[in-house]
């Protein structure tokens, strides 16, 4: 999912053929993924005893918003930091944690795992009392969650990367679905839910988003669809004519996509334009539930008509409830405060807000139940203030969960991204629901998708 995660390819000269380019890509991205997998054996192996030194009483402990800030993925980090701003507030408003209060910092990356590690490494050398990580989406994961280890940081990332389906690091959390089941709830909603039997595929260049077209090949052929044509989205480029034009031509009944930036928009006037004004039927990620999409592709094709030919696969995340008040009273009050681009209320059910704000607060009431604010030491209690003990209490907010810590209880900690279940890598994630906008880019829930269904097209 790139509530993601949506990686920037290399810079690339414009001066050159598609071929060489390509070329350059592709050495590049070997040499990274060399590069990290080294680094991550390296990490695995590395036995750093303790953890960060004990924080001085009354410091602002500091939580790390590390996601793109600038390039194609640009929204991504603003997003996250909204939800690390308002989990913050309302944890330092109920009494902060351990006698320390929580602020939040943006580390960027640019969308590009080479400037990744110099930004980590850099924030590493500039920060005091770093206890948390969110972010790390599939522009950087693969790069940075082996420093995090090696640092003993626990990290909530937004990546759905496969690689991170099978390999343990042990401060990594996940609290969002991998790629490949995210594919399968896109083509579920396209045969189940609207029946239809053709498909085309229009997914951005970049590792995140490329990251589901295998899938989502597999969930075609085991649904018994047509795929009418597949298509790559260069996300340096500003014209897509050629790829609408394939598109349009095959005559799909719906384009799956996801490619962030300006892609979008860009590639989706086109096809309105090919296909006589017309827009043919779309079904985006849950990366593409978010304000900044929405803006950007209704500001091209118009907001009426995005509201009326689009669907997206998401999380199920609660919209009412003592959860979802706790959640939307915090993310209110950063209303103002942040450079908006449509409907703030986005932000109440984007994954990235919705699922870093729950992993914040889990973290912070594990430092709490630990009596500690080192990594090596408050992790274990993420799970299991997650996923609950017989006889736990169950708690909506960190005020909740921090009164009954006081009071000498067990708790489970249940957000409006509802109850955790991790798995031996620390993955918990959930069942997909089915989002729409309104013509004011407001989101709105149209139903959900089994187990059963995922299951039938391969999960």
């Amino acid at each position: 999912m790139n509530g993601h995660r949506s990686p920037r390819p290399p810079r690339i000269s414009r001066g050159w053929g598609r071929a060489e380019a390509w070329r350059v890509l592709c050495s590049r991205r070997a040499a990274r993924l060399a590069g990290a997998s080294a680094l991550a054996a390296a990490a695995l192996a590395t036995a750093i005893s303790g953890g960060a030194a004990a924080t001085a009483a009354g410091s602002q402990l500091t939580i790390a918003d590390v996601a793109p800030f600038t390039g194609p993925d640009a929204a991504l980090g603003p997003t996250y930091l909204v939800s690390c701003d308002a989990a913050s507030n309302a944890i330092n408003k109920a009494g902060g944690v351990l006698g320390h209060r929580l602020g939040c910092k943006a580390v960027d990356t640019r969308g590009d795992p080479a400037d990744a590690v110099p930004a980590v490494r850099q924030m590493y050398a500039s920060t005091s009392n770093l206890v948390l990580v969110i972010g790390c989406t599939s522009d950087e994961a693969a790069s940075v969650v082996p420093v995090f280890t090696a640092e003993k940081t626990v990290s909530f990332c937004m990546t759905g990367q496969s690689e991170f389906d099978h390999v343990m690091f042990p401060y990594f959390y996940r609290l969002v679905p991998p790629d490949l089941s995210e594919s399968y709830a896109m083509i579920a909603i396209a045969h189940d839910v609207l029946h239809y039997k053709k498909v085309a595929l229009a997914f951005g260049n970049d590792i995140g988003s490329q990251a589901f077209v295998a899938p989502a090949l597999q969930a075609i052929k085991k649904a018994g669809e047509t795929l009418s044509a597949n298509e790559t989205l260069d996300l340096s480029a500003t014209t897509f004519r050629t790829e609408a034009a394939a598109i349009v031509n095959s005559k799909p009944d719906v384009i799956l996509t996801e490619a962030l930036g300006s892609t979008d928009a860009a590639f989706l006037t086109e096809v309105k334009q090919l296909n006589g004004g017309k827009m043919i039927p779309v079904i985006g990620t849950s990366a593409t539930i978010a304000p900044a999409w929405f803006k950007s592709v209704a500001d091209a094709v118009g907001a009426s008509t995005l509201a009326s030919d689009f669907w997206a696969d998401n999380l199920v995340t609660a919209t009412s409830g003592p959860a979802f008040q706790a959640f939307s009273t915090a993310m209110d009050a950063e209303k103002g405060k942040v450079g908006q681009s449509g409907d703030f209320s986005t932000y109440l059910t984007a994954p990235g807000a919705v699922h870093l704000y729950d992993g914040i607060n889990l973290a912070a009431l594990a430092m709490i139940e630990s009596k500690s604010t080192t990594g090596s030491v408050f992790k274990a209690d993420i799970e299991k203030i997650g996923d609950g003990v017989p006889g736990a209490t169950v708690v909506y907010s960190f005020a909740q969960g921090v009164a009954a810590l006081k009071a000498g209880k067990q708790i489970r900690y249940v957000g409006p991204g509802g109850p955790t279940s991790f798995d031996a890598y620390h993955d918990s994630t959930g069942l997909f629901q089915v989002d729409r906008y309104t013509a004011n880019g407001t989101v709105t829930v149209t139903g959900n998708l089994t187990t059963g269904q995922l299951r039938a097209l391969g999960l």
